[in-house]
């Protein structure tokens, strides 16, 4: 139980992920938009080639190249959830182990399957749907959008929106991400097992005095 606990949460994202992408798939057209609060925050149905987060990467085997790293990094973090668990660390960064896992199995799926399983989900020119599959994406938070100014470096003159297009796996790697980051220093923390309490010191030391 100490495991399946971790790994539910895990399956959990990974059910809920595929739900909301196939939902967005069946039911609305590539590019429509639905205001949920106002302007700033859509479902903006859209599709990524590339990484987390709508970004891309370059090259006719770029998504290949990346699509094999994700299972070999879901399969080493899914063992490295095992090993934290074993280990007994603090439950919160095995939460946030199990967030990270469901939200790359997410993605993986996309970028696996979604090329082969679902019609037109994959780019043009591509040498095999498998492996090329694109990401569905669809929570836009519209906080600002503009032209960056110029005296800005490297994005000056740019037309930039702050937050980008995501899904809930993304979403779930950044979250447990971020409470890693946070809390590192009470997650990571290493106690010396070779340091002797002080009470047990002076245990001793009473004891030999009485010899």
């Amino acid at each position: 139980m100490k495991y399946l606990k971790y790994y539910l949460l895990t399956f959990g994202i990974i059910v809920l992920d595929q739900v909301v992408k196939l939902l967005v798939y069946f039911n609305m057209d590539l590019g429509h938009e639905i205001p949920v609060f106002g302007d700033w925050f859509k479902i903006h149905y859209t599709v990524n080639p590339g990484m987390a987060f709508g970004l891309e990467i370059g090259s006719e085997f770029g998504k290949f190249a990346l699509t094999t790293f994700r299972l070999i990094a879901m399969v080493g973090i899914g063992y490295y959830l095992y090993t934290l668990i074993k280990k007994k660390v603090p439950a919160g960064l095995s939460w946030c182990i199990a967030l990270i896992l469901g939200g790359a199995v997410g993605n993986v799926i996309d970028s696996a399957f979604y090329g082969v399983l679902l019609d037109g989900n994959v780019p043009e020119n591509v040498p095999t749907p498998w492996f090329h599959g694109q990401v569905i994406d669809m929570f836009y938070i519209d906080i600002w959008e503009g032209k960056v100014a110029d005296w800005v470096p490297l994005f000056g003159g740019d037309y930039l929106s702050l937050w980008p297009i995501f899904n809930i796996a993304d979403a779930s790697i950044f979250v447990g991400v971020s409470i890693i980051l946070i809390f590192q220093k009470q997650f990571f923390k290493e106690q010396d097992s070779d340091e002797v309490p002080a009470e047990t010191v002076i245990t001793q030391e009473v004891e030999s005095e009485k010899i």
